[in-house]
C-alpha cells in the first residue's frame, strides 16, 4: 500500500477535495495525530511508522536527521505554505527527495492579516475593548496610517503585497531587501534603503523575510530594537526566530516599543514573557488562515505532491 502522510495539523477541515483527490489517485491517507504542530521526534515517528512514499507538510522540523531516517521510501514533500525554512533542503536533494511549496496560495491572507494588525495596533482597537469589557469609557487617541512611514523588511510576494495595501491608506512606504526590485519599486512609489536606515526612519517595522538560523536569526534584536524610533511598532507574520522576543518584551515594557503584533513565535504554542503586556498583540500563526486560501495552498500542495511523484515513476 502506498502511503501519503499528512503532517499539517488542519488539512482537508474546510474543503475535502485534496484529501479525495490524493486517495482518487490511489494513495492511503496517514494524519497528523495530534492537532497540532509536530516535534521533530513526532515526525520521525510517523515517518518511521507509515513508511510514506510522499508527505503533505506543515511547519514540523524536517532536519537532517529526519529525512535520513526517512530516505529509502519518502520520495516527495510537498510544504502546505509558502517558506521551506523547516525543511533541510540540502539534505533533500542529497537524498533524492523532491521538495515543493505553494508560494503564491497564502500571499493575499498574510498580507491582509499583517494590515490588520497595524490598523488595530495605531488605533488602539484591543485596549479599547478591555476598557470597555471592564467598564472604563476612556477614549484612547490614535494614528491614521496615512501619516505614518512603514517599513517592510523583505520585499518579496508578501511584502510587496502589503506595501500596495498600505500604500492605499496614504502611507509612505520604505523597504530593504537583499535582492532589491528596483523598477517594481519605482512603480508603486516605494523607496528602497538599507535596513539600518529603515529601522531608524520608519514609524511601523513589518516583516516579511525567510528564516535561517545563520544571518537572520534574531535579525531584530535588542540593538536593532534600540535603534528603532520612540514610540514606533513592531509586526512579524513571517518566522519565528526573526525577533528576539526577550529583547522584545524589554523594549516593550519599557516603552521604547509603543506596540508589537506577533503571528510566529520561536516556540509555538508561545507562552513566553510576552502574554504579560497589554501593548502586544498575538495570533496562533494564523496568516494563511483564511478559507479561500487555505483551501488553495491544500489544493496547489496536493496537485504539487501528485506531480512530484509522478516524475519520480510513483503514481
Amino acid at each position: 500500500m502506498r502511503i501519503i502522510l499528512i503532517t499539517t495539523s488542519s488539512f482537508g477541515s474546510l474543503d475535502s477535495g485534496p484529501k479525495d483527490l490524493i486517495e482518487a489517485v490511489g494513495f492511503a491517507l496517514r494524519e497528523n495525530p495530534f492537532g497540532r504542530t509536530l516535534t521533530e521526534g513526532e515526525v520521525r515517528a510517523l515517518l518511521e511508522e507509515h513508511k510514506p512514499v510522499g508527505m503533505i507538510a506543515g511547519v514540523e522540523p524536517l532536519t537532517a536527521g529526519v529525512l535520513q531516517g526517512a530516505a529509502e521510501h519518502l520520495k516527495v514533500i510537498s510544504r502546505c505554505g509558502a517558506g521551506l525554512d523547516s525543511v533541510d533542503s540540502k539534505s533533500a536533494k542529497e537524498l533524492g527527495i523532491a521538495v515543493y511549496n505553494t508560494p503564491d496560495a497564502p500571499c493575499e491572507a498574510v498580507a491582509e492579516l499583517t494590515v490588520g494588525m497595524m490598523l488595530c495596533l495605531i488605533r488602539n482597537i484591543n485596549g479599547s475593548d478591555r476598557l470597555v469589557r471592564s467598564g472604563n469609557w476612556k477614549k484612547p487617541m490614535g494614528f491614521l496610517l496615512g501619516e505614518l512611514t512603514v517599513g517592510i523588511l523583505g520585499l518579496g510576494r508578501i511584502g510587496k503585497r502589503v506595501a500596495v495595501l498600505v500604500s492605499r491608506f496614504g502611507a509612505r512606504v520604505v523597504a530593504a531587501d537583499i535582492v532589491s526590485d528596483e523598477a517594481w519599486a519605482k512603480q508603486h512609489g516605494v523607496r528602497l534603503m538599507g535596513r539600518t536606515e529603515l529601522l531608524q526612519v520608519a514609524d511601523i517595522v513589518s516583516l516579511h523575510l525567510p528564516y535561517s538560523s545563520g544571518d537572520l536569526h534574531h535579525v531584530i534584536g535588542a540593538t536593532q530594537l534600540a535603534s528603532m524610533k520612540p514610540g514606533s511598532y513592531l509586526l512579524n507574520t513571517s518566522r519565528g526566530g526573526l525577533v528576539d522576543e526577550q529583547a522584545l518584551f524589554e523594549s516593550l515594557k519599557s516603552g521604547h516599543l509603543r506596540g508589537a503584533s506577533l503571528d510566529t513565535y520561536e516556540q509555538e504554542p508561545y507562552r513566553g514573557p510576552l502574554c504579560e503586556l497589554d501593548n502586544v498583540i498575538l495570533t496562533p500563526h494564523v496568516g494563511s488562515y483564511a478559507r479561500a486560501a487555505r483551501v488553495r495552498m491544500e489544493s496547489e500542495a496536493v496537485t504539487n505532491l501528485i506531480k512530484g511523484l509522478k516524475e519520480q515513476g510513483i503514481g
